[in-house]
């Protein structure tokens, strides 16, 4: 099966703009012969750092919005997976779609938003395609052990994580490092493949990041179930990249369950008791 992302620049408050660039990765996708296709972290209302501007171009999962992305997605063969800021009643998720052929398979939430007007979310859904089970992080959530251990207990065996970076250029190598040393983590030990879906931005003044300057480089890539990467993007430019996965590979296994599952059942209770410790 062939995977795909779209390393685009998401133009912050500017839907229009996103959703037409949008159709022209599906459109890139089908041309391709990619089965799903990924898109950046918010990429159709951008990634703002201040609320106020993260409302401005928030809309619900049921939208007038949402209704023109389906309308496109109608169109095209390619799963479609991409980012929106979500008004859900008075409240701002940080929320990837997945749609297919004009339908909504489902939404996933960030469950490790660190901006402070962005809800946790807190649910994670396992979509299927062809046989191909897989699910959704969101950027730092890939960070962390139980996200990725919880979608690949539910069978996902593709982990996709749309990005959004906007990095200071003091500390670009020390996370460029830090990430690809999480995502080979989360990769080898839930024995999954792992989608590093990135951004790239060329005009910071589109970018909506207002609060310090930086660098969006991209170095969107997709990791194989040993943390290996198969292919990646070029940097600080637009790009779209494939790969070619193996559904059927088979989960590495400890004593008859994947190592994080085994890892999980054995010792989560000395964690719960370690953490009753006073800590140094």
């Amino acid at each position: 099966m062939k995977i795909a992302h779209c390393q685009f620049e998401p133009w912050v408050g500017d839907f229009d703009h996103n959703l037409a660039r949008f159709e022209e990765g599906l459109k890139r996708a089908d041309a391709e012969g990619a089965k799903i296709v990924s898109f950046p972290e918010c990429f159709f209302t951008g990634y703002p750092d201040t609320e106020e501007f993260a409302r401005k171009g928030a809309f619900a999962a049921d939208s007038p919005q949402m209704k023109r992305i389906l309308d496109v997605t109608a169109r095209h063969a390619a799963v479609a997976i991409a980012g929106f800021n979500e008004l859900r009643g008075s409240d701002l998720y940080n929320t990837v779609v997945v749609a297919h052929h004009g339908q909504k398979f489902g939404i996933y939430s960030k469950c490790a938003a660190y901006m402070k007007f962005h809800k946790q979310g807190r649910d994670f859904p396992v979509w299927e395609i062809d046989g191909l089970k897989f699910g959704v992080l969101i950027c730092a959530d890939g960070g962390y052990i139980e996200p990725a251990r919880i979608l690949a207990l539910k069978g996902a065996r593709v982990i996709f994580a749309p990005h959004f970076n906007y990095i200071s250029d003091k500390g670009l190598i020390s996370h460029f490092m830090k990430v690809r040393a999480d995502h080979a983590a989360r990769a080898n030990e839930n024995s999954v493949y792992f989608v590093r879906g990135n951004n790239v931005v060329l005009d910071p003044a589109k970018s909506g990041i207002t609060k310090n300057p930086g660098i969006g480089y991209g170095d969107s890539y997709v990791m194989d179930p040993h943390g290996e990467i198969l292919v990646q993007s070029r940097r600080h430019q637009e790009d779209f990249i494939t790969a070619e996965i193996d559904p059927s590979h088979k989960q590495d296994t400890a004593w008859g369950l994947s190592k994080s599952a085994w890892s999980f059942r054995e010792f989560a209770p000395f964690v719960a008791e370690a953490m009753k410790q006073p800590g140094p």
